[in-house]
């Protein structure tokens, strides 16, 4: 067992290659929805700041034409399309068809010609059809944005690699409920999965595939 301080070292020359932007992005913004943003919910995570980034992401996509896609959760009123994942994670019930923490970010909301995608599990990519229409879009990689960092922002990255999508995770457009799991979280992914990179970065990139 190693030292918090000997992490990086630990990693060194394993766990730290880059794969490098794609081509052809698309970006997703992962369950931007009142359940992380209003006080007194079960999901309140204080990620304004995610919030905050992502507005000014999808600005810089819908400027260069890089699609944006949109998910959400949601569930039967018997949250009997939950299975062991609603079992798990009883708030999960904010999701539920027609509760109001279900409802978009002030400021986030998705235009009328612009794809959402709603799941009942944390990956984006999990019982959708986002790999086919990646896929039938010609695009090559994933920048995403969303909430939470450990949860389904982590699921759809893993699950965009593992389809053969180059993911490109933007630091400040993820958020999670405690500073520690969201650091932790973003190690791993830039360490084993795709790319962690500063809004400045994604949205110079989004200005270079135009």
């Amino acid at each position: 067992m190693h030292d918090k301080e000997d992490v990086k070292s630990n990693y060194a020359g394993v766990f730290e290659g880059r794969i490098g932007f794609g081509q052809r992005p698309a970006l997703i913004l992962i369950d931007f929805v009142e359940a992380y943003f209003a006080p007194g919910s079960p999901l309140f995570a204080d990620v304004g700041s995610a919030l905050a980034a992502a507005i000014e992401l999808r600005a810089a996509a819908r400027e260069a034409n890089v699609p944006a896609l949109y998910t959400n959760v949601e569930y039967h009123p018997s949250m009997r399309d939950g299975g062991r994942f609603a079992q798990k994670v009883g708030a999960l019930s904010s999701f539920t068809r027609g509760n109001p923490l279900g409802a978009w970010a002030n400021g986030l909301e998705p235009s009328a010609d612009e794809l959402v995608i709603s799941k009942q599990y944390a990956s984006a990519f999990f019982g959708t059809s986002l790999a086919s229409t990646l896929a039938a879009g010609g695009h090559d990689s994933l920048v995403i944005a969303g909430l939470s960092t450990s949860g389904c922002v982590r699921a759809t990255c893993v699950d965009a690699c593992q389809h053969g999508f180059i993911p490109i995770v933007v630091e400040q457009a993820v958020g999670d409920r405690h500073d520690q799991v969201h650091r932790a979280n973003l190690f791993d992914m830039n360490a084993k999965y795709g790319d962690v990179v500063s809004l400045d970065e994604a949205k110079a990139h989004f200005a270079s595939s135009c």
